[in-house]
């Protein structure tokens, strides 16, 4: 889910001849023929980066993210303002701008989330179940059912 503070940056075409816009990133005047307007703002090209990792954001996407009079990339806008949490697999500390995988209320490192008795990893479209809190192949779980141990809770 994005925050509230991210927001699209346009570029825009043509701007009117005889009608410069300044920049509020340099404060020259805009003399290209392509300009950004972000935060209702007008931005050369070069001028409109992150304040921290001086990325073009232009560039990088089409979303800028604002906080704390900070004009940020989603990269960093996370690192600093997101929420963080443990892997559900390794304990470990997941960063808040790091790809997940989820399983129910279960979040894990996308290197993480494997069959916890084979180690197998998935692919998009495997089938994976949860049994608690364990994450397993679809072998491991029918040998689980067979046995007698494992509940079905597919997902």
């Amino acid at each position: 889910m994005l925050p509230k503070e991210g927001r699209g940056v346009p570029m825009l075409s043509v701007q009117p001849k005889g009608k410069q816009k300044g920049c509020a990133g340099c404060n020259r005047k805009i003399k290209d023929r392509y300009l950004l307007k972000a935060l209702d703002k007008y931005w050369h090209e070069d001028c409109l980066k992150c304040a921290c990792c001086d990325c073009r954001l232009g560039e990088v996407g089409s979303t800028l993210y604002t906080k704390a009079n900070l004009i940020l990339c989603r990269r960093d806008y996370l690192r600093l303002f997101g929420t963080t949490g443990n892997c559900a697999a390794c304990s470990k500390l997941i960063p808040a701008f790091e790809m997940v995988m989820r399983a129910r209320d279960n979040v894990y490192h996308l290197d993480c989330f494997a069959c916890q008795l084979c180690n197998q990893r998935f692919c998009v479209g495997d089938k994976f179940f949860l049994k608690n809190n364990m994450i397993l192949c679809q072998m491991d779980y029918e040998e689980g059912q067979l046995n007698g141990t494992f509940e079905s809770q597919v997902q």
